[in-house]
C-alpha cells in the first residue's frame, strides 16, 4: 500500500499528474504509527503560475457550459466517489488517523452534496421586475471567476468536495490547495471528477508551503474568490491578502462549540449522542462539542456517566475493525491536549477520565491521546478560551438560563453551538440567545447537503452546503431594460 501510494502523490495541472521529480517533496506520515509513507511534491512558483493560466482558461470554457451539463458532469463525480468508497476511504484512514467507518461515512457525504449541487446548477434563479409598458430589469447570477481553496486536514474527502462541487456547479474554475499531511484522499476525490468528464483546465490541485502558495494565488489578478477553512488567525491573514485585490471570501474558522445541558432533557440520550460527537474524529472536528455547561441538578450524574462512556472508547489504528477513535493527525496534536490538560489540573479542573497519551495498549505508538473528562473545569483555564481540537471535554455546572447563555456567548467564536432540554418554549429561546451560526437542539447533526454550513464572530463569514454555497461562487447583476 505504501508504494502505490507514493506513485499516487502529485501535482494536478491541466489534467497532468506531476510527480515528485526534482522538486521539493513533504514527508508524509501515518498517525496511526509515525512511520513514512510518502513523499508529496511541492509546487514550485512556475507550477502555480501554469495552474493560474490554466484556471483563466478553464474560467471561460466552464461558465460557456449548460447547467445541463455542468449538472451531469457533477452526478457523474457522486457515482464515482460512491463506486470508489473503499479506495478512498482507506486511504484517508491510512493518512490522517480516523476510523474506516468515519472515513466511509465521509465518502458518503461528499457524494450527497456532490449530487446536491448536481441538481442545483440547474436552480440558479434570478428575478424579474416590471417597470413601465415594454420596460423591465432582471436580475441574475453570474460565476464570480476563478476561484482558490484552502483546504484542512480533519476532513481530507469532504472539503475538496465541499469547495469544488458547488463552484462548479456556478460555472467557475478552481485550483485547490488540499492539505499536506493528508494529500491522497483529496487528489482522489479530483481524479472522480476528472474522470467524470470535467475539462482538465478547470482544476488544478497544488502543495506547498502554505504560506508562498497563498500569496502567490491570492495576489494574482486572475483569482476572484477565496474558500478557506481552517483556524481563525490564518483566515484573517488571508482576508488581509484577499482586501489588496478586493477579492470575495468564504471563511470557515475554528469554533469552540459551547453545549447546554438542562436538567429536564432526554438524560440517557443526550449523554450517548455528547459522547459519541464528541470523540468522533478524535474530537478534531470544527463542529465538536467541547465546552459542556451541566444544569447543577444532573451535574455529578452527568460527568460520571460521561466519563464512562469516554473509558469505553476503543483507540487505536483507524484500519482496526474494534476501533471507535484513531490517532490524532499529527504529533502537534498530542503536545498541545496535553499541554491544555496540564494547565486546566493546574487551575484546578479533575481528571474524570483519560488525560495522558497512548492508546491503552501501545502506549506511545502514533499520535494518540486518551478520550479525556475534565470537571469543574474553571472558566480562567487555558482550555476554556482556546480550541482544543482534540479528544477533551471540559464540563461546568451552571444554575440558570441566563448563566447558561452567557457562558456559551462569552467567547469570540460563533461557529456551532447545542441545547438539550424537553422545555419547547426554553429551546425556542435558546435557539434566538445563542451566537452562532447553527445551533443544534436536541440533536447534533449540523451538516446537511440543502443547509447552510458557516459561523460568526471570529469563526468565520459565509456559508458552505446548501443553496448559500453554490450563491457564495456567483456576484450578483441587474440588467435595467426600457
Amino acid at each position: 500500500m505504501t508504494t502505490g501510494y507514493t506513485d499516487q502523490l502529485a501535482l494536478v495541472i491541466d489534467g497532468e499528474w506531476i510527480g515528485a521529480g526534482d522538486r521539493a517533496t513533504h514527508t508524509v506520515v501515518d498517525p496511526a504509527t509515525g512511520r513514512t509513507i510518502g513523499a508529496l511534491p511541492l509546487a514550485t512558483a512556475d507550477d502555480l503560475d501554469r495552474a493560474l493560466d490554466k484556471a483563466a482558461q478553464g474560467y471561460r470554457l466552464w461558465r460557456a457550459k449548460s447547467a445541463d451539463e455542468r449538472g451531469a458532469v457533477l452526478a457523474g463525480t457522486a457515482r464515482l466517489l460512491r463506486e470508489r468508497a473503499d479506495l478512498i476511504a482507506t486511504i484517508a484512514t491510512i493518512e490522517q488517523g480516523k476510523p474506516l467507518a468515519e472515513a466511509k461515512g465521509e465518502v458518503g457525504y461528499a457524494a450527497a452534496l456532490v449530487d446536491f449541487y448536481a441538481a442545483e446548477a440547474r436552480r440558479n434563479y434570478g428575478r424579474v421586475l416590471p417597470r413601465a409598458p415594454g420596460a423591465r430589469s432582471v436580475v441574475v447570477r453570474e460565476p464570480v471567476g476563478p476561484s482558490v481553496a484552502f483546504c484542512p486536514w480533519n476532513f481530507p474527502i469532504l472539503n475538496p468536495a465541499r469547495k469544488l462541487a458547488p463552484a462548479l456547479a456556478a460555472g467557475c474554475s478552481m485550483i485547490v490547495k488540499p492539505p499536506e499531511e493528508a494529500p491522497g484522499s483529496a487528489l482522489e476525490v479530483v481524479r472522480c471528477f476528472l474522470d467524470a468528464g470535467l475539462p482538465p483546465e478547470v482544476v488544478s490541485v497544488v502543495f506547498g508551503v502554505p504560506d508562498m502558495v497563498s500569496r502567490h494565488l491570492i495576489a494574482s489578478s486572475v483569482i476572484r474568490k477565496i474558500s478557506f477553512t481552517g483556524s481563525v488567525p490564518v483566515g484573517k491573514h488571508l482576508m488581509k491578502l484577499a482586501a489588496d485585490g478586493m477579492k470575495r471570501t468564504t471563511m470557515e474558522l475554528g469554533g469552540h462549540s459551547p453545549v447546554l445541558v438542562f436538567d429536564d432533557c432526554d438524560f440517557d440520550k443526550t449523554v450517548a449522542m455528547l459522547s459519541a460527537f464528541k470523540f468522533r474524529n478524535a474530537g478534531q472536528v470544527c463542529v465538536s462539542p467541547t465546552r459542556f455547561y451541566v444544569q447543577e441538578g444532573i451535574y455529578e450524574r452527568f460527568v460520571a456517566a460521561f466519563a464512562a462512556r469516554a473509558d469505553a472508547v476503543t483507540v487505536g489504528s483507524g484500519l482496526a475493525t474494534t476501533t471507535t477513535m484513531g490517532p490524532l493527525a499529527n504529533p502537534r496534536r498530542p503536545d498541545a491536549i496535553e499541554a491544555l490538560v496540564a494547565d486546566a489540573r493546574a487551575a484546578g479542573a479533575r481528571v474524570a477520565a483519560g488525560g495522558e497519551r497512548g492508546d491503552r495498549t501501545r502506549g506511545g505508538d502514533g499520535f494518540f491521546f486518551q478520550p479525556t473528562v475534565l470537571a469543574d473545569v474553571p472558566i480562567e483555564a487555558r482550555a476554556m478560551n482556546e480550541e482544543p481540537f482534540g479528544p477533551l471535554a471540559l464540563i461546568r455546572p451552571f444554575a440558570k438560563l441566563d448563566e447558561a447563555v452567557e457562558q456559551a456567548n462569552r467567547l469570540p467564536f460563533g461557529l456551532a453551538a447545542y441545547c438539550f432540554t424537553e422545555n419547547g418554549r426554553r429551546a425556542n429561546l435558546l435557539g434566538d440567545a445563542i451566537e452562532a451560526g447553527m445551533v443544534g437542539i436536541n440533536g447534533m447533526g449540523l451538516s446537511h447537503v440543502d443547509a447552510p454550513f458557516g459561523g460568526v464572530k471570529d469563526s468565520g463569514h459565509g456559508s458552505e452546503d446548501g443553496p448559500e454555497g453554490m450563491h457564495a461562487f456567483m456576484v450578483t447583476k441587474a440588467i435595467h431594460q426600457s
